[in-house]
């Protein structure tokens, strides 16, 4: 081997040696850069500190979660005084209404030329009194005798009136409406008569048999916004009543709301024209041979205030059916009203309420089935009273 070999050899050695440090040291260099693991963007280190923080923001959470919670309590509070409002403000209107009720009836019929009643005359703006019952004895024109033959028995008279209305909280009248020629020798009759008795409930309505369910609604209407009552009773001028026996029965039902008072039936929906009790409307009721819903006989019946200042308020959207007492019932369907059905309250002619007076079941009105009141009512009335009649001292000494 030649001098000139080796020397290239050698020199081959140190450079490759020098090239490999270099390469090594820049090897190293380069990779401290490029493993360098770079943190992600959306993970964070927690630290003792971020722990303290997020603790501090946690407890601050709990703080504002039992604050809701008392604002909750408070809001509850706010909206249970919110409804005894609201209820307080009902109330108000509706004896707004009945007020404003009054004021129209008495307008109207000064407008229209229609007989007024007293009693809506003298109706002003001073305080009523609360009376237990109020008693329309339903009558007609032509039922003069009718009237005389009530005022000689059931019905007191003169001062004795005066006192139950005002001792007992009893009022009791005649309900009548005007002829179809207002101020016609009918209407002078009526008005005849009321000035010498005192004990009339003239209303602007037309009096008319097909009209007894018109006549029903501006009773109740008129009544309610007249007397201040537990009570409005309807009954017919040919029916015997018992007037302690019906105050005292009314009197175990003062304090239960919307009270609807009478005998419950059920008859059947009279489909054929010409008969009496005839349905033009049977066909509402489904199919032939169908019941009415259950309702009061219509001889005698009671209802509540707040179910009489209902029929007040809704009176010109309250359906008529042709049968008085089916209306006053279709009008409380949907409503929660509670019927109860006392059986005292359509007892027989004598035998069968001095039976049942015997068994110390004193009946609160008597008339005979066959006749829907009490057949030749003018004529034996006083017998019905005599025999089955509660006697004079029960109605002063009765404690309502």
């Amino acid at each position: 081997m030649t001098l000139k070999s080796r020397g290239a050899s050698f020199v081959s050695q140190k450079w490759t040696l020098f090239i490999c440090l270099c390469c090594f040291c820049a090897g190293m260099l380069f990779t401290d850069r490029m493993w360098k693991v770079p943190e992600s963007k959306g993970i964070t280190r927690t630290t003792a500190m971020d722990a303290e923080k997020l603790k501090l923001v946690s407890e601050g959470c709990g703080f504002r979660t039992k604050e809701v919670r008392r604002d909750s309590k408070d809001i509850i509070g706010e909206v249970y005084k919110t409804h005894n409002a609201i209820q307080t403000l009902d109330k108000t209107i509706s004896n707004l209404e009945m007020e404003l009720a009054a004021a129209r009836a008495a307008q109207e019929s000064m407008l229209s030329g229609s007989p007024v009643s007293e009693d809506l005359k003298e109706t002003g703006s001073s305080a009523k009194i609360r009376y237990l019952m109020v008693v329309g004895v339903n009558t007609a024109f032509s039922s003069r005798k009718r009237r005389d033959s009530v005022r000689a028995t059931w019905m007191p008279q003169g001062e004795k009136r005066k006192k139950l209305e005002e001792e007992k909280g009893i009022i009791v009248r005649f309900v009548i409406g005007h002829s179809s020629t207002s101020g016609g020798i009918l209407d002078r009759a009526i008005e005849a008569e009321d000035r010498k008795h005192g004990d009339f409930l003239r209303l602007d309505h037309v009096e008319g048999y097909l009209e007894l369910s018109a006549k029903t609604k501006i009773y109740f209407a008129t009544a309610v916004a007249l007397w201040d009552a537990d009570f409005y009773v309807k009954v017919d001028d040919d029916v015997h009543v018992n007037i302690a026996t019906l105050g005292e029965t009314l009197v175990r039902h003062q304090k239960k709301p919307r009270v609807y008072v009478g005998c419950m039936k059920s008859g059947p929906v009279l489909s054929q024209k010409g008969v009496r009790y005839h349905e033009p409307e049977y066909w509402k009721f489904g199919e032939a041979g169908n019941k009415y819903f259950r309702h009061a006989t219509g001889q005698l019946y009671a209802i509540s205030k707040d179910l009489a200042t209902y029929i007040s308020i809704n009176r010109h959207v309250l359906h008529k059916y042709a049968n008085e007492d089916v209306s006053l019932g279709s009008w409380f369907i949907g409503l929660d009203v509670e019927h109860i059905d006392d059986r005292r309250l359509c007892c027989g002619t004598p035998p069968d309420c001095e039976w049942k007076e015997q068994a110390g079941n004193i009946c609160v009105a008597s008339f005979d089935w066959s006749c829907s009141g009490i057949c030749r009512s003018a004529d034996r009335i006083k017998e019905v009273h005599r025999r089955c009649g509660e006697g004079e001292k029960a109605l002063w000494s009765a404690t309502f």
